[in-house]
């Protein structure tokens, strides 16, 4: 794979968008409809606009094949303000060539800037999708445990 760029995705909110709705899409290909209705284009923009999420795309050939974006959250247990992985995918085709770990790198040198102690993603149930969980302990996340959600 020649070329492969990481770049700070703060102004290419369409481009963040168009991978977050792959990603949506793979994990829930029956939801294809409402996702690829969904205004995901105008949410990007307003979270990458006012600092609330930071993206991170990676790039081979000028493509756009992998993207991260990350949350700062806040808590005692943390010792302060952490990140959150809220979205890291790659296309099927570019997986498995450290493209991953690239983005990871870069989110974890957003965390050194801001001052994070940690950065935490939410974790599929093991035995749904082991390779995802072997991917971050690989780059040395400890599993701590799925989260749950209640909408409000």
């Amino acid at each position: 794979m020649d070329n492969i760029e990481v770049i700070d995705a703060a102004s290419d909110f369409l481009d963040v968008a168009n991978l977050v709705k792959a990603l949506l899409i793979e994990l829930d290909p029956s939801a294809k409809e409402e996702i690829e209705s969904s205004d995901l284009e105008s949410i990007a923009k307003h979270l990458l606009d006012s600092s609330k999420i930071w993206a991170f795309l990676a790039r081979s050939n000028n493509e756009n094949v992998g993207v991260i974006t990350l949350h700062e959250c806040a808590s005692i247990y943390a010792g302060g303000v952490f990140g959150e992985i809220s979205e890291l995918y790659v296309k099927p085709e570019f997986r498995s060539s450290n493209i991953g770990e690239l983005l990871l790198n870069a989110a974890i040198e957003k965390g050194k800037e801001r001052n994070w102690k940690r950065i935490e993603v939410g974790s599929p149930p093991p035995n749904k999708n082991p390779r995802t969980i072997k991917f971050y302990e690989d780059k040395g996340f400890e599993y701590t445990g799925a989260r749950l959600r209640r909408l409000i």
